[in-house]
């Protein structure tokens, strides 16, 4: 698969406006489809004719004043397909507008140069969660110079990340196609910073599963976190309460 193509399948598949604006243009391109198809199989002209007549339907009296066949059959077809052509194409303008009105599209637009962006990154760090422990951890590795990614399920946390001029991919860190958003596939390293060992463990594993090659770093609540951390993949095991002690204990 291209890069290109599936950079459209991954914003069909997660943007909701383009799913909402591909419906009604893909039902005006089937009335356009069954009318020309209809009108050439119905009166057997050509498939040029049969387009022009969507365009001028006066041609249809004009073609049968010269030409035998069933005309009425034609003007009633004709009548269905201008029906439906004229409703979903105020369907289609009416879906564009409201988007543009309601600043949508410039939302989605956005949210299309970012997954871009993390599509061009390699060897960049995936930070999954962005409470107080992810926010220090990508703000110290962008202070070093390194590109960050990072993944947050809860909408404030996820806008904060924005706001510091970080790369985000909304949703929960646990699932495959989050991490896969984030490119993890590419990344050097995966750390589960959020607040729940539980979590920050099923990460690791899912990361794994998809980036065998990454360096994972979890945070763990305790020491009994920690060896669960460890035999679920975890290459470092970070237990900030006992990090913050050793370092209370090198200051006194």
């Amino acid at each position: 698969m291209t890069y290109d193509r599936r950079i459209l399948i991954d914003a069909l598949a997660h943007r909701p406006l383009l799913r909402r604006m591909v419906r009604p243009l893909v039902a005006v391109a089937a009335f356009v489809v069954a009318g020309v198809g209809g009108f050439s199989a119905l009166a057997g002209t050509s498939l040029v004719d049969a387009a022009f007549w969507l365009f001028d339907p006066t041609s249809i009296e004009l073609h049968y004043q010269t030409h035998e066949g069933p005309a009425t059959l034609v003007k009633a077809y004709a009548i269905v397909i201008l029906t439906g052509l004229i409703g979903t194409g105020l369907w289609a303008g009416e879906t564009f507008v409201s988007a543009a009105f309601g600043g949508q599209i410039r939302e989605e637009l956005d949210q299309m140069k970012l997954q871009r962006e993390i599509a061009e990154l390699e060897s960049h760090v995936v930070v999954c969660g962005y409470g107080t422990f992810g926010k220090t951890v990508a703000a110290r590795l962008r202070e070093m110079g390194r590109d960050v990614v990072v993944v947050e399920s809860k909408e404030a946390q996820y806008q904060r990340a924005l706001d510091a001029d970080l790369l985000a991919v909304e949703g929960d860190a646990r699932r495959e196609d989050r991490l896969i958003d984030a490119g993890v596939e590419r990344a050097a390293t995966v750390v589960g910073a959020i607040d729940d060992s539980k979590e920050n463990i099923q990460i690791a594993i899912a990361a794994s599963r998809l980036s065998p090659d990454a360096k994972l770093v979890v945070r763990a609540g305790d020491q009994m976190d920690e060896a669960l951390a460890r035999r679920a993949g975890a290459d470092e095991v970070v237990v900030p309460e006992i990090v913050s002690g050793e370092q209370v204990c090198s200051d006194l």
